[in-house]
């Protein structure tokens, strides 16, 4: 059994089902299915998303709210901590010279399909109607985009690692522009002191505090304390009030445990994305990823339902603006800025990657997704616009099929 639910969560089977089952549910019954995403679960409480009742604001605790805003937060806690982890860690995969490539690269994966999402918008006349969704082609769904990878590479090839660390750098910026380009409502600025008080406070609480009162005492016995009493409690309740603070400041509030992650109790190294020795750690960070692990998978199946339900007669322009901004976009931009970085910078390539394994590190990047979908549901309101979008995103799990003609194509020697 443990061997089976490791291939559904290794595969997102889960999350692939949720969107099928919408899928086929919204072309049939589009009725009950849009009944089903903005049922309401409480209406008055102090979360959820804003609405008018009978002339006054309200906050209404939806479906699509739970899972978007609130649960989703774990998601991207998850990619959080990757992100962290690669950058703070003594010999994390984004620290140093090795990690410049691939950064460069990122930074091409980014632009290139933007560039060709804007500027195929203004030749077909739609600029001023599908602008906001400038953002959504430059997602990289990092467990498709790895799985797929190990199909064209093997899992050997030095390009897989190259791949993950653009993956995560990709996230990264994902981030940034779902925080900066995104809000979820009026922008309130003052309310994150609330989050960063939280992060503060817990980081000193649990950490500063502790260490101070144990020093010269070899027992520790306040770390110890705080480690075996209180447990993941204190990050719980300030990841609660920095959610908190996301949403009244008008930010993602999916976004509202990163202030957090960096003051969890960490290892002191990384062993990399999908790496199995990490649930042998025993640090607080990876356990609650861990724990984490099985709930996100739930959470994806339920991303995927409440989201991907589009019906097909909703496509239209701006699913061809993500679609071709993610399949031509992310390869050129990537073989572009890669070989830049690689040869004029003379940053150079790891060792046993070609410069004719860049296009297709593209070609895999190209696999949007679950970030694109999640970016699609917040660049624009509900409607045609939004649908179609979400349409071009699902669409681009066919870069795989791309990705793997390419290796072919280019001749990319698998290493097993």
């Amino acid at each position: 059994m443990y061997r089976v639910w490791n291939y559904i969560a290794d595969y997102s089977l889960l999350l692939i089902s949720g969107a099928v089952i919408a899928l086929v549910w919204a072309n049939v019954a589009p009725d009950s299915y849009h009944a089903l995403v903005h049922f309401p679960l409480w209406t008055g409480g102090p979360i959820g998303a804003l609405e008018i009742h009978e002339g006054l604001p309200q906050r209404v605790m939806t479906l699509h709210f739970l899972f978007n805003d609130v649960l989703m937060a774990f998601f991207f806690a998850i990619a959080a901590k990757e992100v962290w982890e690669a950058v703070a860690l003594h010999d994390g995969s984004l620290r140093g010279r090795k990690a410049l490539t691939p950064l460069i690269a990122t930074v091409g994966g980014m632009i290139g399909p933007v560039v060709v999402y804007l500027c195929l918008a203004l030749a077909l006349g739609v600029l001023d109607e599908v602008s906001r969704g400038w953002a959504i082609p430059t997602a990289t769904d990092i467990a498709f985009s790895y799985l797929v990878g190990r199909v064209v590479f093997g899992a050997r090839h030095p390009a897989i690692g190259f791949l993950l660390l653009l993956a995560i750098a990709d996230d990264a910026g994902g981030l940034a522009i779902l925080a900066i380009f995104y809000p979820s409502g009026e922008v309130a600025p003052a309310w994150l002191l609330l989050s960063l008080a939280a992060a503060l406070s817990v980081y000193f609480l649990t950490n500063v505090l502790p260490r101070r009162l144990d020093r010269g005492n070899q027992a520790r016995p306040y770390s110890t304390w705080v480690r075996k009493v209180l447990g993941f409690w204190p990050w719980a309740l300030a990841g609660a009030v920095s959610w908190y603070g996301f949403q009244m400041a008008g930010l993602h509030p999916a976004l509202g445990l990163l202030p957090i992650v960096p003051t969890i109790p960490h290892a002191e190294r990384e062993f990399g994305v999908f790496a199995d020795e990490e649930r042998f750690q025993t640090d607080l960070l990876n356990v609650i990823e861990h724990g984490l692990k099985v709930p996100v998978q739930f959470v994806l199946f339920g991303f995927g339902l409440l989201n991907a339900g589009v019906e097909f007669s909703a496509i239209s322009e701006p699913t061809w603006l993500v679609l071709v901004g993610l399949i031509i976009g992310k390869p050129l931009g990537i073989t572009l800025f890669g070989w830049l970085a690689a040869y004029p910078l003379r940053l150079g390539l790891p060792a046993g990657m070609a410069l004719r394994d860049l296009p297709v590190v593209g070609c895999v990047a190209a696999i949007g997704f679950t970030v694109a979908l999640f970016v699609a549901s917040v660049a624009f309101p509900g409607g045609p616009i939004q649908d179609a979008a979400k349409m071009g995103a699902l669409f681009s799990l066919g870069s795989a099929f791309i990705a793997i003609t390419a290796g072919r194509i280019f001749g990319v020697r698998r290493s097993v």
